[in-house]
């Protein structure tokens, strides 16, 4: 691992998350005043143009300091160094009223005499990731106190405008589909100014910083900058060094065993082209670095995809390659001849394969090394599961894997194509975080983003932080599901309540939407559900003033699931007028779209057609009886006739038939998930078939549900005060998992042999409740105890 990287992972948990404001007695001058550093940027620099600025500061300390604390932020985005290591990414992405800034304790890294605090910094203007949002190209370091003063941001930093990097337009044939994530960069080597950030080499001519205006904090008075800061909540992105795990095509070259191990380099002689497919042999992000001597002239192209394409487009099995070619994004390095240049994206890459293509000139290339670090949110894997079956155990490696890779500074849909945080997605992998990791931070971090993008009418957007603005109403239902989840689940009531008042906007904005039926009238913008093969563009049938079941059902839910928050730390008045207008929706709903005869709510009152979404809905909603549920939903299961669900809505599916009684066929929907291991996917896919995405989080909810559905291990209570355990084995006959709790690990263990089980089940102390399985009920206690039970028929016979 190289010395930027080993220092980088050093300073990952140097500063602990905590209010910024109680760091220092110091900082209180900063919390509500202008702040003495300046934005500053390169003079050359057009400010809303597509640039890299480097800029650095020198400065001499008397002695080593042990706390050294600056803030950072920059537009786009920045990379820091001090003493030539990198120390610090950000900052962590948001919008211009909720600009993030990072707090890095530098002192580790500094010394008595001359230090170097430098900056890469780079502004891909619009043509940067949809998720960035942007206002202009800026830089900003402010200390902490008078003793980190020196290195704030003005004039005195010297600037260098790096004409060096580029971004590489993107052709018809590199991606398929909808692709918003950013494109590929080039950095010509032979312009490149090495060495530039340390005080090493100092032969280019450093520009005087030009201010831009003075910064503040968010909330202060008559502020003049377009940034508004506010402190970044998470923590780092990890960062571990990723090796490739096979070469799996050699064309013009024979790559050494030992090479990927980062042992034996190899060379590529002059005036010839070569390539090399890598295969990680599982999908990954991260930031590849690839490192070269000599070759001037040279020219090293790497092409990221998550799969290679068959000639009619097809992916097929992901491990097999034989006829398949890769497309997808790629990056360039023009190398200047220079010992053990290292390229590396300032963006990380999403992939599984990677194509080196070579093309020499007059000098031969040494290929020293080419290697990954992985990045993602820092989650902990805290939960465990295992069991009999070996095919569930790797959906659940596979589940968390995909999680994994669509949690960064957001949530995002897919790591590759978009990296936009839809709610739709990021209600899924918010309860897949609280119950696999117990870390609730990003979870927070995503509802307060998504209530910083709604507007006046009371919605909010589908995606956020996003450039381009998009509404899914929906989606503003499942962020008031996604706030409910946080509520049932970890207690939380100080950071939602003032939130309240934004998911009542939500649902007044649906009220107005109601017509004289009862049901939703026309919704404009997007009213997506599903990506059934039925609904165009994912929208459910509708009649033309509207009068959908499915969607007017969406709503019936939100309102339930507010009435929990509203009764619970809000207005239990209204929670009641909730309940009451809930029960009056899913009345009218079945009033006018229940078929007596296939005994199903339509999709319409017209009741020309008939799918899983709208009576999935219908039980979720209490719109259908209680008695008729466990017939409907068998009828939904059985009949393939209606409109069926994809992936993503099947997480609703699953949650009615836990309602409805029918959890223990929860293993037996496992099917689709068994059928993409069986293509090689080393993550789930956005949709069946020949999928854009080949890793979409909404896809990874069996990660939850082998939890709370299998191993049965829910809150019975708000905050999970107290315990339900209630497994659903389908034909298991043993299983182990541990969920994580605020109180500590619940663990539980079953064997099961015919009518018998045994559990064992291990809480934290402070935690009770009750186990509960087939017709019988057992209370409870922290610790440790076990329960031997027969089912109910089993003890009568």
């Amino acid at each position: 691992m190289s010395t930027e990287r080993r220092s980088f992972l050093a300073f990952l948990w140097s500063i602990p998350v905590s209010a910024w404001a109680a760091a220092s007695g110091a900082t209180a001058r900063l919390v509500d005043g202008y702040w003495p550093a300046f934005w500053i940027t390169c003079p050359q620099a057009s400010p809303r143009s597509v640039g890299v600025c480097l800029m650095r500061k020198q400065f001499l300390l008397n002695s080593t300091p042990s706390r050294f604390i600056v803030y950072v932020s920059a537009d786009n985005r920045y990379k820091l160094y001090v003493n030539g290591k990198v120390i610090s990414r950000g900052p962590s992405r948001g919008d211009a009223d909720h600009w993030r800034f990072e707090t890095v304790n530098i002192a580790p890294e500094l010394h008595r005499g001359v230090n170097t605090l430098a900056a890469a910094i780079w502004n891909y203007a619009d043509l940067a990731p949809m998720a960035q949002i942007t206002n202009e190209t800026g830089f900003l370091v402010q200390g902490e106190s008078k003793n980190e003063a020196v290195v704030n941001t003005n004039a005195s930093w010297g600037t260098f405008f790096d004409l060096s990097r580029k971004l590489i337009p993107m052709s018809n044939d590199q991606v398929a589909g909808y692709y918003v994530a950013g494109l590929g960069e080039s950095l010509d080597g032979t312009i490149h100014p090495w060495g530039w950030e340390t005080a090493d080499r100092d032969v280019w001519k450093w520009e005087p910083a030009r201010e831009l205006g003075t910064a503040g904090p968010r909330g202060m008075q008559d502020s003049h900058s377009p940034w508004m800061l506010v402190p970044d909540s998470l923590p780092p992105q990890s960062e571990a060094l990723q090796r490739f795990r096979r070469v799996a095509r050699e064309d013009g070259l024979s790559v050494p065993a030992a090479f990927l191990n980062g042992n034996q380099p190899f060379i590529v002689p002059a005036h010839s082209t070569a390539s090399a497919l890598l295969d990680q042999t599982f999908e990954t992000t991260a930031y590849p670095e690839l490192v070269v001597s000599g070759g001037k002239g040279s020219r090293v192209r790497l092409t990221y995809a998550e799969a290679l394409v068959a000639p009619d487009g097809t992916k097929g099995n992901r491990n097999e390659i034989q006829g398949k070619t890769i497309h997808g994004v790629r990056d360039e390095f023009l190398p200047d001849g220079g010992e053990r240049r290292a390229f590396t994206p300032f963006w990380w890459r999403a992939y599984r394969y990677v194509q080196m293509d070579i093309q020499t000139a007059d000098a031969d290339l040494t290929v020293e090394d080419i290697r990954g670090y992985f990045t993602a949110y820092p989650f902990h894997l805290a939960a465990t599961f295992e069991c009999n079956d070996p095919s569930l155990e790797e959906i659940w490696k596979v589940g968390w894997r995909t999680a994994q890779l669509c949690a960064h500074e957001t949530y995002m849909d897919c790591p590759y194509y978009e990296q936009l945080q839809y709610v739709g997605d990021t209600r899924i992998q918010a309860l897949i975080s609280l119950y696999a990791t117990g870390d609730d931070r990003l979870v927070k971090n995503a509802i307060k983003l998504i209530a910083d993008s709604q507007t006046s009418e009371g919605l909010t957007q589908s995606r956020y932080p996003s450039r381009l603005p998009q509404y899914i109403p929906g989606f503003s239902l499942y962020w008031i599901g996604m706030m409910r989840d946080l509520w049932w689940y970890r207690g939380e009531a100080a950071m939602l309540r003032p939130l309240l008042e934004n998911a009542r906007a939500v649902l007044a904005w649906y009220q107005r939407h109601l017509t004289s039926s009862g049901l939703l009238g026309r919704l404009p913008w997007w009213p997506f559900l599903d990506w059934a093969a039925e609904f165009e563009d994912g929208v459910p049938l509708q009649e033309k003033d509207g009068q959908s079941s499915s969607l007017t059902l969406q709503y019936a839910v939100a309102l339930l699931e507010m009435a929990g928050l509203e009764g619970s730390f809000g207005d239990v008045e209204q929670a009641q007028r909730n309940r009451e207008r809930a029960q009056e929706i899913g009345r009218a709903v079945y009033r006018s779209c229940w078929d007596p005869a296939k005994r199903l709510l339509a999709d319409t009152p017209a009741k020309r057609s008939f799918s899983q979404q709208a009576n999935i809905l219908g039980i979720l909603a209490d719109a259908i009886p209680r008695a008729e549920e466990k017939a409907v939903l068998a009828r939904v299961l059985g009949d393939p006739a209606l409109t069926q669900t994809t992936y993503y809505f099947k997480f609703y599916l699953f949650r009615a038939m836990k309602k409805a009684g029918l959890a223990d066929q929860y293993l037996a929907q496992l099917g689709p998930w068994r059928t993409m291991l069986a293509e090689g996917l080393s993550t789930f896919a956005e949709t069946p078939g020949n999928p854009r995405s080949d890793c979409h989080a909404w896809s990874a909810h069996p990660v939850f549900d082998l939890l709370a559905t299998v191993a049965g291990v829910v809150p019975s209570e708000p905050g999970f005060a107290r315990v339900a355990i209630e497994p659903h084995l389908g034909e298991l006959r043993s299983l182990r998992a541990s969920v994580p709790h605020r109180l500590g690990p619940i663990t539980v263990s079953y064997d099961r042999q015919r009518e018998r089980l045994r559990a064992e089940i291990d809480l934290p102390t402070g935690l009770t409740g009750a186990f509960q399985w087939r017709g019988h009920r057992v209370m409870l206690h922290s610790g440790r105890q076990e329960v031997n039970l027969l089912t109910a028929e089993a003890a009568l016979s």
